[in-house]
């Protein structure tokens, strides 16, 4: 996706200019906003393929503006935070974060998983013409919709959680490490801690129930449903 949109969202305008330096030459068409209403409004107007969103922010911080933002947008969106606290990383992930980046930060890397989140938004638009359906005796994920049920009742589930919940329904009874759940639904060019499977698959087993979902201690995670 060289055409893509991308808004990039921080208060400090080195910030801005850095990351905008090395993202419009990939010949992305780049907004930028610095405060939380500007970034909402521009949100809305641009509706940009991927946000890289500042948590630091004057008046309304990047938490509030995600939360906002999900509410009407499954965008991409890649947190950046000076703070290094675990419970920051994992508050905006559970808000609906899909990866984040803790200042100061490679402006190359940055890049790189820039590249691989727009190839994996690319991916799981191309999939949309798939006839997949994985049945099973109690889910049912219909990879064409993007759809997953329980019991026969729907399951709402963001973008990354239907992948991630797809890669273990396709491989029923085998154990993924959470490097395999990396490379399969953020991309083999993923530089980030293995931190976000482990959230992002804790929001899964919420949504459709943990006796899906078995853990393997030291090794990682089997999907168990019964084949039909």
């Amino acid at each position: 996706m060289s055409n893509a949109k991308i808004l990039i969202v921080d208060d400090e305008p080195s910030i801005l200019k850095l990351v905008e330096a090395y993202l419009r030459p990939e010949g992305y068409e780049i907004h930028t906003a610095s405060d939380g209403l500007a970034a909402l409004k521009a949100a809305r107007a641009f509706k940009p393929d991927l946000l890289i969103l500042d948590i630091m922010l004057p008046g309304m911080d990047g938490i509030e503006v995600l939360s906002r933002l999900r509410r009407e947008s499954n965008v991409y969106v890649i947190l950046l935070t000076a703070r290094t606290e675990e419970t920051d990383k994992i508050v905006g992930l559970g808000v609906g974060a899909d990866d984040y980046v803790t200042k100061p930060f490679s402006p190359r890397e940055l890049t790189a998983r820039v590249k691989a989140a727009l190839r994996r938004v690319e991916t799981g638009a191309a999939a949309r013409s798939e006839t997949t359906v994985l049945a099973f005796r109690h889910v049912r994920v219909d990879v064409g919709a993007r759809q997953v049920t329980v019991d026969d009742h729907p399951v709402e589930l963001t973008a990354l959680e239907f992948d991630i919940l797809r890669s273990l329904a396709e491989n029923r009874g085998r154990v993924l490490t959470r490097e395999q759940l990396l490379e399969k639904v953020w991309g083999g060019e993923y530089f980030g801690e293995t931190r976000v499977v482990d959230v992002h698959l804790g929001h899964v087993r919420h949504k459709i129930g943990e006796q899906f979902i078995a853990t393997v201690r030291g090794v990682g995670y089997r999907f168990e449903d019964e084949s039909l």
